[in-house]
C-alpha cells in the first residue's frame, strides 16, 4: 500500500464520511463558486458572514451577481475581507459562469483572481470533476509526515494523482479528512499526542 491511501485509510477509520457532498442544484452550485472565490486569504467562518450577507440580499446567482451595483456588492462581503479585490472577481466569474457551457481547468484559470486551488475547488465540489484540492493543510500535513517537502501546486497534486484512483468522490473526502486533521489536531501548533497519524509521522522524531 502506498503512503497517500494509507494516510486516507488511517483518517477515515479515524473520522468516518465528512458528507461534504456534490452540490445538488444550480443555486448551491454557484453558492460554492462564490466560496471558492471568497475564502481566498481568509477563514471560512469569515467567508460564511459574506455568503450569508448575499443569500439575504437573494444575490445567489450569475445574473444578480453581474447585475448589482459593485459598492453594495463590496459592502455585502466586507466580511470576507480584500473586498474591493474580491468583488471585482465575482462579476468576472458570474459573468463566465452565466455564458459557460463545458467548464475546463483551462479556462478557469485564465480568469482574472483564479489560480489551482480555487479552481479545483470549483472543478471538485461543484461540477464533480476528479481535480485533488491543495491546500494549506495539505502541505502543512504532507510535510510533517516526511512525505513530500515541495510547496509546488502541480508537484502535491501528481503525488495524490498518481497514488490514488482518479475519482471526485474520493478525493472529495480525502480532501475534508485533511481539513479536519489540519484545523483540529495538526494546527501551527500541533496536538501531536492527539493525532490518528503520529504512528507514521517523522515531524519532532
Amino acid at each position: 500500500m502506498n503512503s497517500i491511501q494509507q494516510v486516507y485509510n488511517i483518517l477515515y477509520k479515524e473520522y468516518g464520511p465528512q458528507h461534504w457532498w456534490p452540490c445538488s442544484t444550480k443555486e448551491k452550485k454557484f453558492e460554492m463558486i462564490i466560496g471558492a472565490i471568497l475564502t481566498q486569504n481568509t477563514s471560512w467562518s469569515n467567508v460564511a458572514k459574506a455568503i450569508n450577507n448575499l443569500k439575504q440580499a437573494d444575490l445567489i446567482a450569475s445574473d444578480k451577481i453581474i447585475d448589482v451595483d459593485i459598492t453594495k456588492l463590496k459592502e455585502l462581503i466586507r466580511p470576507a475581507g480584500y473586498y474591493n479585490q474580491k468583488a471585482e472577481r465575482l462579476k468576472i466569474v458570474a459573468r463566465f459562469f452565466k455564458g459557460a457551457k463545458n467548464i475546463s481547468r483551462e479556462e478557469l484559470l485564465n480568469l482574472k483572481g483564479v489560480g489551482p486551488e480555487t479552481a479545483d475547488s470549483i472543478l471538485l465540489y461543484a461540477y464533480n470533476q476528479p481535480f485533488f484540492v491543495i491546500d494549506a493543510y495539505t502541505k502543512r500535513i504532507f510535510k510533517r509526515l516526511g512525505i513530500t517537502y515541495t510547496d509546488n501546486y502541480n508537484e502535491l497534486q501528481q503525488l495524490f494523482h498518481s497514488n490514488l484512483e482518479k475519482d471526485a468522490k474520493l478525493f472529495n473526502e480525502y480532501h475534508a479528512l485533511i481539513v479536519n486533521l489540519g484545523k483540529n489536531i495538526c494546527k501551527k501548533k500541533p496536538l501531536c499526542n492527539e493525532c490518528p497519524l503520529s504512528s507514521i509521522c517523522k515531524h519532532n522524531i
